[in-house]
């Protein structure tokens, strides 16, 4: 497939998946052996779309409303680079902590590699600290809030 045309399963993945909660789009759009890194932390890995449903049906137990907004996007070759900025209410419990209520800002960049017209490997790098400091379940060292001010 054609870097634009894997830029467009790329954008759908976030439509489907993310924005409209869509969930067989995982299974229409990741391969069986996919790979993704960067969702759960550093050196977590998701394999396969089972595993991919299970992180993304947690995200939106957590967050109902999220909407997420491509910010830009390009591709070269099999690979797909997306940034994403999103916004959503902490108003189910999760991930592992109990609802907020709080309304939660945060961006992120996705790498996707394709083949035949599904996702194989990907990683992300999204702000998962300041997801927890939204929250209210982190707060910054005291340092870091005088550097601020």
């Amino acid at each position: 497939m054609s870097a634009d045309e894997n830029i467009q399963l790329l954008r759908r993945w976030f439509q489907e998946v993310w924005n409209e909660g869509r969930i067989q789009t995982v299974y229409d759009l990741l391969a069986p052996n996919a790979v993704a890194r960067g969702q759960r932390g550093a050196e977590a890995e998701i394999r396969g779309p089972e595993e991919f449903e299970k992180f993304a049906l947690e995200i939106r137990g957590a967050f109902p409303d999220i909407k997420v907004k491509v910010e830009d996007v390009f591709g070269v070759d099999d690979k797909v680079v997306l940034r994403w900025s999103g916004i959503m209410t902490h108003t189910g419990d999760g991930p592992g902590l109990p609802a907020s209520g709080r309304t939660v800002r945060i961006g992120g960049i996705t790498i996707a590699r394709f083949a035949d017209g599904k996702i194989v490997e990907g990683w992300d790098s999204w702000d998962q600290l300041g997801m927890l400091e939204q929250i209210g379940v982190y707060k910054p060292p005291l340092v870091a809030q005088i550097v601020a001010a």
